[in-house]
């Protein structure tokens, strides 16, 4: 077509060519999933919850990964994954880690100081970075 110039072949100009998905729509594509399974478990949306703030566990992440809640709120976290176990470990606060939650189990806890706190899951933070962040208001 044009001397010195090579041709790339037609698959690569496809991959190419397709915008690239950001990190941040990887993450709102996986929590609509997860709220999905929670809805098949609950019944309800998450935010029906009453009294609670839920984070949802699913695929080695939280969702949402971080929330801001007023000093005195419960949060709820729900394992929706098939067949993977997580924890909840607010190490930072001192608490000890959750027993391992299977499918369909939860762990709660109730903030009661302002501050910002990071969570994470006992058995798959380092290999998968499931961490959190809550942040506590007055």
């Amino acid at each position: 077509m044009f001397p010195g110039i090579r041709q790339l072949p037609l698959a690569l100009l496809a991959v190419l060519s397709v915008p690239a998905i950001s990190l941040a729509d990887e993450a709102a594509e996986l929590c609509a999933e997860a709220e999905e399974r929670y809805v098949d478990i609950v019944g309800q949306p998450s935010s029906q919850a009453e009294g609670v703030t839920v984070v949802t566990m699913y695929k080695y992440r939280f969702c949402p990964e971080q929330l801001t809640v007023p000093v005195g709120t419960t949060v709820r976290w729900v394992n929706v994954d098939k067949r993977t176990s997580h924890s909840v470990h607010l190490k930072e606060a001192g608490e000890p880690e959750s027993d391992r939650l299977f499918p369909e189990e939860a762990f709660e806890f109730t903030f009661l100081s302002a501050g910002s706190q990071q969570y994470l899951c006992g058995p798959h933070w380092e290999t998968q970075e499931m961490i959190g962040m809550v942040t506590v208001t007055d």
